[in-house]
């Protein structure tokens, strides 16, 4: 027998697709390059499809307009930070380092590089296209502030903290940990911080938010 013939033959007939989920993570990919380089107006679905290297039909298909195409470039992002704040796992930790890894979750998602290049894009064009704020807000800014304001109702519930006013503490906690460096960064003043010099932020923020609502141990 020759080693042409011991080789297995390819099956006949179409070859097999790829399933949706797997060309949909393409596309979003793809879209957040081209929203990167083109900016929201200048972005086009037919330059999308061609860097995800699919058809504008089956692109249309799986996500049907540029406006749910940026709203999930958003929300992938902010899915990673919803994963990574996995209140049962931290629900064994001491709460010190237990708010340290919500706070530094926080942080690394809102001070990524593309995370601020996104905030330009959204300041930058919602005059002519509102509809980008609105999806910023609700998949972003709202998404991640409820999140972070479900933890400490938790906390508050099992009586380690004490919160007169929730949503008003979540804000403070949010803003000390990426107000400064978010705006000097987006005003040029400075690069993106490095994960260390956001561990180290994340750390000095949980302390000092802890030391103004820690219950006092009983008896």
């Amino acid at each position: 027998m020759s080693k042409d013939a011991e080789l297995p033959r390819r099956a006949r007939g179409r070859p097999q697709l790829r399933p949706d989920d797997e060309t949909r993570r393409l596309v979003i990919e793809a879209a957040r390059h081209e929203f990167h380089a083109s900016g929201y107006a200048r972005a086009s679905m037919a330059a999308v499809a061609q860097r995800a290297g699919v058809s504008t039909k089956t692109m249309y298909r799986l996500i049907p307009t540029k406006a749910e195409l940026f709203r999930s470039v958003v929300s992938e992002r902010i899915s990673r930070f919803i994963l990574a704040l996995d209140a049962a796992a931290y629900a064994t930790l001491p709460i010190e380092e237990a708010l340290e890894r919500v706070v530094l979750a926080f942080g690394t998602l809102t001070l990524d590089e593309e995370t601020i290049a996104l905030y330009r894009l959204v300041l930058g064009e919602s005059d002519r296209f509102p509809e980008i704020a609105a999806t910023f807000y609700d998949s972003a800014v709202h998404r991640t502030t409820e999140a972070m304001e479900g933890w400490l109702r938790v906390q508050c519930g099992r009586d380690l903290i004490a919160l007169d006013d929730v949503p008003m503490a979540t804000g403070m906690l949010r803003g000390m940990m990426i107000m400064e460096p978010q705006r000097a960064v987006m005003m040029g003043l400075q690069a993106a911080p490095d994960s260390a010099e956001i561990a180290a932020r994340a750390g000095a923020c949980a302390r000092l938010f802890l030391d103004g609502c820690r219950r006092a141990p009983k008896g």
